[in-house]
Order: structure tokens, then C-alpha cells, then sequence
């Protein structure tokens, strides 16, 4: 799959789960999960130590799912969670050698961004597919068409303070492509299947 197909599949999905994992036994009743809601993806998140563990695993039982790293912040992260099977790195913020890294493997790379300099620092490295992180905190979907009046050709994946609240107002935004969020993550796996199953239907 291209960088732009992974693009593609992820403005189809409209959601991106952010997933944080607490241990290896926890992956595959969440990944089940979240495909039986009808949402096969997620964003599995590097801030605990199974998460290259935890992807690899999900990228073996469930090879049709769509499959990234969160939360990667350095190269070595970074060289981790492709080798396991990751099909698109996120981070927090823009990190130059995380930007170095998925290039140097032909790897889709979605860094966080909140100001015209971050915007700036990740366009001269060829990117114009951000996450715009943590969105609530930073004016959300006004702080948005602000900054993609400035840079008319980005695509944003707002991420941070994203419910089923206010999600379909984001989507309304032609310039967002998706949106991560963590809500339909919390409980049982038979509560996020259900969650997950309501989040589908929203975007739908």
C-alpha cells in the first residue's frame, strides 16, 4: 500500500482508535473488538512496553486490519514499531528523526502539530498530513481553518478532546480527513464493541 492509499483508507475509516494497551493479554479482545464494531483500525499507542509486542500480534490475527504506532517520539520507537508490522507512525508532536526514519522506509508519518512553525518544520520534510494534537487544548476546529487558511493543501487529523459529541462537526471540515480518539475505548471488550458500533454509525 502507498502513503497515499494508506491516506485514503484512513479518510474512509473517519475514525482512528487510539489505543493504549497495559499488557499483552489485553490485545486481541480489544482488537476483536473494535473489528466486530466494524472499525478495523487502530493507533497503538508506544506508552507501554508491550506496544511493539502488541502490534506485532495484531498484525498477525487480524491481517486485513489497518494497523499504526502512537505516541512515537524517537528513531529507535520509531525503527521498533515498523518492524513489527506498523502501517503508519503518529506522534504527539514533529519530531525530525521520526520524520527521517519513515522516509528512509517509505513509511506514512502523521506528527503532531499545533502552531504555523511546527506546520512549517513538517512541510519542509516533504509532510502535509498532520495530526493537529491535543485539538481541545488548542482551539480545536477554529485553531484548524486557521491554519489550513495559511497552508490550503494540508489534510488534518485532529486527535485530543474528540467524542461523539463534537465529531461530526470536525468531519463537516473538507480539510480533515479523520479523527483519533480514544472513547470508544474505555470498558469491557463487549462495551467497546458496542461503543465502537455507535461510533461507525455516527461518521456513517
Amino acid at each position: 500500500m502507498t502513503n497515499e492509499q494508506k491516506i485514503e483508507r484512513i479518510k474512509q475509516t473517519k475514525i482512528v482508535p487510539v489505543v493504549v494497551l497495559n499488557s499483552i493479554e489485553e490485545t486481541l479482545p480489544k482488537m476483536q473488538a473494535l473489528v466486530d464494531g466494524g472499525l478495523p483500525c487502530a493507533e497503538i499507542t508506544f506508552r507501554t512496553p508491550c506496544a511493539a509486542q502488541a502490534i506485532a500480534l495484531t498484525v498477525k490475527t487480524f491481517p486485513d486490519m489497518f494497523v499504526g504506532a502512537g505516541t512515537v517520539i524517537n528513531r529507535e520507537q520509531c525503527e521498533r514499531a515498523i518492524e513489527a508490522g506498523s502501517q503508519f507512525i503518529v506522534s504527539p508532536g514533529f519530531s525530525e528523526e521520526v520524520a527521517d526514519c519513515c522516509k528512509k522506509h517509505d513509511m506514512l508519518y502523521l506528527p503532531g502539530v499545533v502552531t504555523p512553525t511546527e506546520v512549517m518544520a513538517a512541510v519542509a520534510k516533504g509532510l502535509t498530513t498532520l495530526k493537529f494534537f491535543p485539538a481541545s487544548n488548542f482551539g480545536g476546529l477554529k485553531t484548524i481553518k486557521a491554519i489550513c487558511a495559511a497552508f490550503p493543501y494540508l489534510k488534518i487529523m485532529p486527535t485530543g478532546g474528540i467524542s461523539a459529541d463534537n465529531i461530526l462537526e470536525y468531519l463537516a471540515y473538507d480539510k480533515i480527513i479523520a479523527c483519533g480518539g480514544s472513547w470508544m475505548m474505555n470498558g469491557t471488550p463487549k462495551e467497546i464493541k458496542e461503543k465502537t458500533k455507535k461510533a461507525v454509525e455516527l461518521v456513517k
